[in-house]
């Protein structure tokens, strides 16, 4: 087996030391991660690791007995089907065992029961299952924010005043698409999702960046579009801000869970930034006010510094995103 600086190198295949460990449950898991992916499309080393899993003391027995349970229920299901239609037909009762083909069976993703018909392609899937929060209310939220903002410059005259009130709510708002996209709350299937190389804080970055995928461009078109204030923050000013306070709500979260964490600095933003900033009548008071917190290049070199120690800060508890208790 070849490898490279990070790993599993880019042209291998699985040998049976390492579908050997994958079966233990030993490999590490950048070497899991690879194999998974790789099998995915060699049929050769998907036999090789199934093999390896068959042939173990723990995995085999077990393996046999889940196979002798699927037969033995794919025997049992077509009985019960006629029995059900039968029993639908002569209308005393709904039909259990329904067609569940292609057209009529619900997809179950990250975000449970969706009713997506599974003729969905497969990248369509990932991204539904990648974003829990784009299809709920947060959506809603943001499109609210980014299109309000720009209907109270334009359409009810307040120009460039609107602008330091967009500033001081965009960091925020991808707080609440974060809390919305992992945990309980957002998979019915949590336990299975985070037992997976793929769960954990993989899984959630993977939804964070969704969220921050729709809201950093909606809020910053929506901020380019208003009219500019002489000498104050530019459209793109909150970017840094919002990704510090991002990363802190996630680092935070690995102690109190996702929705503690993101709920505790968005309150600490509105008690520090939000509150003081708008004592005072708006426009160049509410500019003057939030002005500090966005404007030059020392105060965006610290939210840089503050967003890389909440990343070295998350990486060191990344661990934590695998236990139930962490939510």
């Amino acid at each position: 087996m070849r490898r490279g600086r990070s790993g599993l190198g880019p042209h291998w295949h699985v040998d049976g030391e390492l579908a050997a460990r994958y079966a233990a449950g030993t490999a590490a898991e950048s070497d899991a991660w690879s194999l998974e992916k790789h099998v995915e499309a060699c049929g050769a080393c998907a036999a090789v690791v199934s093999s390896a899993v068959r042939a173990g003391p723990e995995t085999g027995p077990l393996l046999a007995s889940i196979r002798a349970a699927v037969l033995e229920r794919a025997v049992q299901e077509p009985r019960e089907s006629v029995g059900s239609r039968a029993y639908a037909d002569n209308g005393t009762g709904p039909a259990i065992g329904a067609s569940t083909g292609a057209g009529t069976t619900t997809a179950v993703t990250g975000a449970g029961t969706t009713g997506v018909p599974p003729r969905l392609s497969r990248a369509a899937r990932v991204v539904w299952a990648a974003g829990p929060a784009l299809r709920g209310a947060w959506l809603v939220a943001l499109v609210v924010v980014a299109l309000g903002a720009v209907a109270l410059s334009y359409g009810a005259g307040l120009g460039a005043s609107v602008r330091p009130l967009l500033l001081v709510t965009a960091p925020v708002l991808p707080l609440a698409g974060v809390a919305l996209s992992y945990g309980l709350h957002a998979d019915p299937l949590y336990e299975i999702a985070t037992s997976t190389p793929s769960g954990g804080l993989r899984l959630l970055l993977t939804r964070a960046a969704a969220v921050l995928a729709v809201s950093v461009p909606a809020l910053t078109l929506a901020g380019a579009v208003l009219p500019v204030e002489a000498g104050g923050p530019g459209a793109a000013a909150w970017l840094l801000p919002g990704l510090a306070l991002t990363l802190a709500a996630l680092a935070l979260g690995s102690f109190v869970g996702g929705r503690r964490g993101a709920a505790a600095v968005g309150a600490a933003w509105l008690a520090f930034v939000v509150a003081p900033a708008a004592g005072g009548p708006a426009g160049a008071a509410l500019m003057a006010g939030a002005s500090p917190y966005f404007a030059g290049p020392a105060v965006q070199s610290g939210w840089a510094a503050g967003a890389v120690a909440c990343a070295l800060l998350l990486a060191a508890r990344r661990r934590s995103f695998d236990h139930l208790e962490t939510l």
